[in-house]
């Protein structure tokens, strides 16, 4: 499957739109020795790198959600919440 790099970006951020939500930039690329996208969430001071599989990220271009990545951006989520009740 062939995309764009902007399009699973765009898709990635309607399957998880708490990114917007929370104003966390996310920056994404392919790494062509691991085979997979290296994702990087980022607020203020506060940052997670991850990577998404190229058949993870296939599905989501298909409309399926990545446990995996579901995973990583709520525990993001969550420690973004702690932090900012503090």
């Amino acid at each position: 499957m062939s995309y764009a790099i902007e399009d699973l970006k765009k898709k990635l951020l309607e399957m998880y739109p708490e990114i917007k939500k929370h104003d966390i930039s996310m920056g994404l690329d392919f790494s062509e020795a691991k085979n997979a996208y290296i994702i990087k969430f980022k607020k203020d001071v506060h940052e997670l790198t991850t990577h998404l599989e190229k058949k993870d990220a296939d599905d989501c271009m298909n409309g399926i959600e990545c446990v995996y990545l579901g995973v990583q951006v709520s525990q993001f989520m969550k420690n973004f919440e702690i932090i900012e009740k503090e």
